[in-house]
């Protein structure tokens, strides 16, 4: 089933991962919103560094913009030294929150175990998750990309409510694209998502026409466009090309329908 059939929004978020002071984020959102002002059709998100967070909620007030951060600690409170809770992100006003980023993951020892907190935990606290899954790239010489994709979506999803499914988010984002300026075929990216899509099916089908699925890997204002076009894609989850005004308004507006 594509986009139109769907009902499904197109979604386009903006991951700065450790990139621009407060300072560097007030530029970028003054440049960015004229230029996306009249967009329609499509979600537009950025995800800033946790000190801009509370700035840039004041800065997208009014405007079709949302801020999501880039991680969150499954628990409300408690002796977690460095993290951030969902209650203190929601009392900000930011609107969702990225998990399972693969950086997250090799770096900082983020787990599919961790993920089956983290999920329901940002859905009872009324964050969009956005739910990050791909393969390496010797997974995917190996031939092991749908084992490993269906080992992290099962995992994440475990504990979400079948009825809350279609709030989750969810981004694939091959690791072996991800900063290095290799794009997914537009065959390999439809097969993967259209069974991240059947993945969510097993759960409910019905929730699976409705899920948003996300291409995220080196997205940029030239290869966005073949990609939305693909029936099962949603939208992206934009790296490096977020951190310019110009190249992330440019793929917002090919995501427009």
């Amino acid at each position: 089933m594509s986009v139109e059939e769907s009902g499904r929004v197109p979604m386009i978020a903006g991951n700065w991962k450790m990139n621009k002071t407060v300072s560097e984020a007030e530029s970028f959102i003054q440049a960015l919103l004229p230029r996306v002002s009249s967009v329609t059709g499509v979600d537009i998100a950025v995800c800033p560094p946790y000190p801009a967070l509370a700035p840039m909620v004041d800065s997208v007030r009014g405007s079709r913009v949302q801020v999501y951060a880039q991680n969150m600690h499954f628990e409300p409170s408690g002796a977690f030294t460095g993290e951030v809770s969902a209650p203190m992100l929601t009392e900000l006003g930011v609107e969702g929150v990225i998990v399972g980023h693969s950086e997250r993951r090799q770096m900082f020892g983020e787990t599919d175990r961790a993920l089956q907190l983290k999920v329901p935990a940002a859905l009872d606290a009324g964050l969009v998750p956005i739910l990050c899954v791909g393969e390496t790239e010797e997974e995917r010489e190996a031939g092991e990309t749908e084992r490993k994709l269906r080992h992290q979506v099962q995992e994440a999803l475990a504990r979400v409510d079948p009825a809350k499914l279609r709030s989750v988010v969810i981004a694939y984002e091959p690791i072996w694209a991800i900063g290095t300026g290799k794009v997914a075929t537009p065959e390999l990216a439809q097969d993967a998502i259209a069974f991240i899509r059947a993945l969510v099916a097993d759960r409910s089908r019905e929730q699976a026409e409705s899920v948003r699925i996300l291409y995220g890997g080196s997205v940029s204002a030239e290869t966005c466009p073949g990609l939305l076009e693909l029936p099962d894609v949603d939208g992206a989850l934009v790296g490096g090309a977020s951190l310019d005004p110009d190249s992330f308004a440019a793929i917002v507006a090919a995501a427009t329908r």
